[in-house]
């Protein structure tokens, strides 16, 4: 039997178990006949309706959690992509048919993603399995054995219920220091020729943030700028701590350096004492507005961007070595050069703008490629908040996105 032979609907609504389609929006695109039996829903009641507004919290019960903890599980999952099987869960149900009366109810859901072609979810299933009836027994009366159960249950629900809290806490705590730690290494976001515009979007999610960093450097010698940026493998406040360790040396090498392979050589060397910055990536780029010419060299790290005047695109890729550290014993890294001509414009970036779930990065970066491209004529902090517009997720990635756009 092919796929064209089998009704999917049909299928979708013979399931066994409780499922409903949700949007990213939270509303219910679709929920099969066994979903809405056991909610004492008409599908007129559901399809169309944000999930929350059909199941809201009991008001009788301050104490209720239940739309406060699944809703996070949704949220995680368009975030990170993966599933998440939730803690049993107590959430009340409405009766349809008597406005105000509630019936206690325990659940053990899992939510899980759809992907659409581009890789972002476009569907979140939810699956809810009722364990109501393993609480309690025949009749509304609990036998001893059935009550230690019940207790049991809903002790160690609770109890998961206030750990999962704690830990989005200390994570949320987490992202806040570790973004703070950040912006204040980080270089100003304009150049002071306003040549240039930078944009740092930090990743969704409590603990994916401050991996990626750039930089902007007056060089000696001429009308000369050194532009970097890299990414450091990990997430929160160590990776923001080898981040701005990493920045700075960088920073400082560049300035005394002959090229820019020659300070990712140093930046190697420097690398392999610094805890946590195993498999750390960089691109350096230095550019002489004098004799119109890029330097650069990459550490690992995607490769910059040139799209010049008529719109043809230069990927700077002649110059691509493995990332920092990777080597025992390093060995001179290679160097490329282009020219460009006045208006032409250069984009440095980290891989969190081009790369995607289940995506191979050459469609990224070609997409890259096709904004800049299209929107060249645009100043740089105009092309900049375009190519973000453009290329980012509407919910945000799940990894951080360092973007630098220089007017050459």
């Amino acid at each position: 039997m092919n796929d064209s032979a089998i009704d999917y609907a049909a299928a979708f609504q013979a399931l066994p178990g409780m499922v409903a389609l949700l949007t990213p929006d939270l509303v219910i695109a679709d929920a099969n006949e066994e979903f809405l039996r056991s909610a004492g829903r008409k599908r007129e009641q559901v399809v169309g309706r944000r999930m929350f507004d059909v199941f809201p919290d009991n008001p009788n019960d301050p104490g209720a959690t239940g739309t406060r903890n699944l809703e996070a599980s949704l949220r995680r999952v368009m975030a990170t992509g993966e599933r998440d099987a939730m803690a049993l869960q107590r959430y009340d149900v409405e009766d349809p048919e008597r406005p105000g009366h509630w019936h206690e109810r325990y659940w053990s859901p899992c939510n899980a993603p759809v992907f659409g072609p581009d890789g972002d979810v476009v569907l979140l299933v939810h699956r809810v399995e009722e364990v109501t009836e393993l609480i309690r027994t025949r009749g509304g009366r609990s036998t001893g054995r059935a009550q230690v159960l019940e207790a049991e249950l809903y002790t160690r629900a609770r109890e998961l219920q206030e750990l999962n809290e704690r830990l989005r806490r200390a994570h949320a705590r987490e992202r806040e220091v570790a973004l703070a730690l950040q912006e204040a290494m980080l270089p100003a976001r304009q150049a002071s020729n306003r040549r240039a515009a930078v944009r740092y979007r930090p990743a969704v999610g409590a603990l994916n943030v401050c991996g990626d960093w750039y930089d902007l450097v007056d060089l000696v010698g001429g009308h000369r700028l050194g532009v970097s940026v890299g990414d450091v493998v990990g997430h929160g406040l160590a990776a923001a701590g080898v981040m701005g360790q990493l920045r700075s040396a960088l920073s400082a090498t560049s300035r005394v350096a002959e090229g820019p392979a020659q300070a990712l050589d140093a930046l190697g060397r420097y690398a392999h004492v610094v805890d946590g910055a195993e498999s750390a990536t960089a691109v350096t780029t230095f550019i002489d507005f004098d004799r119109q010419t890029i330097t650069y060299s990459s550490a690992g790290h995607p490769p910059p961007v040139l799209v010049h005047p008529d719109g043809r695109v230069e990927f700077l890729d002649r110059a691509t070595d493995t990332p920092l550290d990777a080597r025992p014993d390093p060995i001179p890294r290679p160097e490329a050069r282009t020219v460009f001509t006045s208006g032409a414009t250069l984009a440095l970036y980290t891989d969190g703008l081009v790369e995607r779930r289940r995506e191979d990065i050459d469609t990224g970066l070609a997409r890259l490629a096709d904004s800049l491209r299209r929107h060249r004529a645009a100043d740089p902090e105009t092309l900049a908040d375009a190519v973000l517009m453009e290329l980012l997720p509407p919910g945000g990635a799940t990894d951080d996105t360092a973007l630098i756009i220089v007017r050459l």
